[in-house]
């Protein structure tokens, strides 16, 4: 539980106006499990803010949804996807994440594959799926679409978003954020087009394709059956790539930013090193 509201705590924007008082949090579990815990601290924001529900935007749910299944009474869930040849370009030059095209596609298949078969379990009553095209393209529409399947009351200040604290902060605080204190931009599509070249799309196409097909993106290089299969040794050469792109990003993201992210990380991998203690020492902690 600590962990968790430690995590919280060194968040890069700050939960303004939430105070995770350890003795409540544990109070509002009503289940010694991570879930309990995690609805707990949102249910200590939602209250904060006064609003009277939440929704959490993390791309690692994804990882998570067997849990987050059966912990929680009938959750919804919004799959906002997009142009993964896009979502490449993004990645290439944000703090986080990996950066060469094989490596995001890679992830990106993994995560649309998830998603999908989730999609498929659950259903339409709980589980609502957005193209990012659409929403940037008709983002009133999409957004009454959306207001209808959560049961809320749409209002034309949704669309302002950009004009809150929250964006601002966010905004403030890392370079990966800084489009959220802008207006929608309705033309940030198809970008891969302007900014690669046919080898990275190419790239992208054969080790995604099908998801691409799925999603209903077409494929210019490497429609189905016309995929390039990778070597063993170009793969390496991707991964030593990819590593040099992650440090170049680094050196030029700004300190301050960095060390944000830094505590976050070092937390993670203080609880990792914890796991890894022999189990007499466990015992002997306990």
């Amino acid at each position: 539980m600590d962990d968790v509201c430690r995590l919280v705590e060194l968040n890069p924007v700050r939960w303004e106006g939430v105070t995770l008082n350890r003795l409540d949090i544990q109070l509002r579990c009503h289940r010694h499990t991570l879930m309990a815990v995690y609805e707990a601290m949102y249910d200590v924001m939602a209250e904060a803010w006064e609003v009277r529900s939440w929704c959490c935007r993390s791309l690692a749910n994804i990882l998570y949804l067997a849990p987050i299944e059966e912990h929680f009474t009938s959750p919804r869930y919004i799959y906002l996807y997009r142009d993964g040849r896009d979502v490449a370009c993004s990645f290439r030059s944000a703090v986080a994440g990996e950066k060469h095209f094989y490596h995001i596609a890679k992830e990106w298949d993994a995560t649309q594959q998830q998603a999908l078969g989730m999609r498929e379990r659950i259903g339409p009553g709980r589980f609502v799926s957005i193209s990012y095209e659409s929403l940037i393209r008709e983002p009133e529409l999409t957004m009454r679409l959306l207001c209808k399947f959560l049961g809320v009351r749409y209002h034309p200040s949704m669309l302002e978003y950009y004009k809150s604290d929250e964006a601002r902060r966010a905004a403030e605080s890392s370079d990966l954020w800084g489009n959220v204190a802008k207006p929608i931009m309705a033309d940030n599509t198809r970008k891969f087009l302007r900014e690669v070249g046919e080898s990275d799309i190419r790239l992208f196409e054969s080790v995604a394709g099908d998801v691409l097909e799925a999603l209903g993106y077409d494929c210019l290089y490497a429609p189905p059956g016309e995929k390039t299969i990778y070597s063993q040794e170009e793969i390496r050469q991707f991964e030593a790539e990819n590593l040099r792109l992650k440090e170049a990003v680094r050196q030029r993201t700004r300190g301050d930013d960095l060390q944000r992210r830094d505590r976050q990380v070092s937390l993670i991998q203080e609880i990792r090193n914890r796991g890894q203690m022999s189990p007499t020492s466990l015992r002997a902690i306990a």
